[in-house]
């Protein structure tokens, strides 16, 4: 695997979570959370090292059993407030240091985040190495939950008016007349280092900086990923692995 087509695997696994506590190692069809994402990322033909940055022992005990390295992620990276970029660009940065050649690429992936496509990981990864983009993130078909279908509602009258323009609704009723719109869905985000570093010119400051400006896509099916942040998602997440290993 050449060096110029390899990346880190950046799993990210705070302790903390106020939607679902120790959602990260919560048990899913027979496994903690975290290990479908190490699994997931093991896999890939392009990862040259699968990192888990923790502030959890139990995340931490789990990632070492699994042959992943672990950094140990400071106090002031595992707060609620705490950006997801920060916390990767830590660990890029302690694992640069240590190597002889510096990674030039790197994937983060979610530990709350038991199911993607089995191919996810080299698509987002193949894609940034042809392109030579800044990033690369997977999305998913908003479904029913389009824009253009999204009102406010006065909380004082109960008047419901277009989020945006003048005609509610963009005056469209059937969901197949619908322009394609898309959401993140927490599968992956793929780096060149320059990005998550923040080395590239000109990017505008904010919470997506680390994005850089040649931003591209990769699209997922309706449901394809799971993001667990309640339990809801957890049951849903169990079931799907459940019975796709009958």
């Amino acid at each position: 695997m050449s060096e110029h087509h390899s990346a880190i695997a950046i799993i990210l696994a705070r302790a903390g979570s106020k939607g679902l506590p120790g959602k990260n190692t919560a048990p899913v069809a027979g496994k903690p959370c975290i290990a479908w994402t190490i699994q997931h990322a093991q896999r890939s033909k392009h990862l040259s090292e699968v990192v888990v940055s923790t502030d959890c022992p139990h995340a931490a005990a789990i990632a070492r059993e699994h042959s992943c390295t672990v950094v140990d992620r400071p106090a002031d990276l595992a707060s609620d407030r705490a950006t997801v970029d920060d916390a990767a660009r830590h660990a890029f940065t302690l694992l640069n240091q240590r190597r002889e050649r510096p990674q030039t690429h790197a994937v983060i992936l979610y530990a709350n985040v038991p199911v993607r496509p089995t191919d996810l990981t080299d698509r987002a990864l193949n894609l940034l190495f042809t392109s030579r983009c800044h990033s690369v993130q997977s999305y998913a078909p908003v479904g029913k939950y389009h824009p253009w279908w999204t009102a406010r509602l006065d909380p004082t009258t109960s008047l419901v008016s277009p989020w945006e323009g003048t005609v509610l609704n963009h005056n469209i009723f059937r969901r197949q007349d619908l322009p394609p719109a898309y959401i993140p869905d927490g599968g992956i985000i793929a780096l060149a280092a320059d990005a998550l570093l923040l080395r590239i010119p000109n990017v505008p400051p904010g919470p997506h900086a680390f994005f850089g400006l040649d931003r591209r896509g990769i699209i997922n099916p309706e449901g394809a990923v799971i993001d667990i942040d309640a339990r809801t998602d957890l049951l849903v997440a169990d079931a799907i692995l459940r019975s796709s290993s009958t």
